[in-house]
């Protein structure tokens, strides 16, 4: 699985602190070995997010990606749950 990152993306991450940067470069480590590994909880959004998917970060902190194709995921937004989904 090969993950490009969306421009949205990219401003979100930079505002998040150190620590949940780092956690994030952990889970998406984890997401290109197994995608559905079960610490993850990937699963099918529904509602305004249908069609896309969601995984834990950690805490509070979620990300919404599409698939690409078969091999290629990428990534459109990090943030805490109550922020993506209010």
């Amino acid at each position: 699985m090969k993950v490009v990152l969306h421009r949205n993306f990219k401003k979100q991450y930079k505002k998040l602190r150190g620590e949940e940067q780092r956690r994030f470069r952990e889970r998406r480590d984890l997401f290109l070995k197994n995608p559905f590994h079960p610490i993850l909880n990937n699963h099918l959004l529904r509602g305004e997010y249908r069609g896309y998917r969601s995984i834990n970060v950690g805490g509070d902190l979620r990300v919404i990606y599409e698939e690409i194709g078969h091999s290629t995921a990428q990534f459109i937004l990090i943030d805490t749950h109550s922020n993506l989904y209010e």
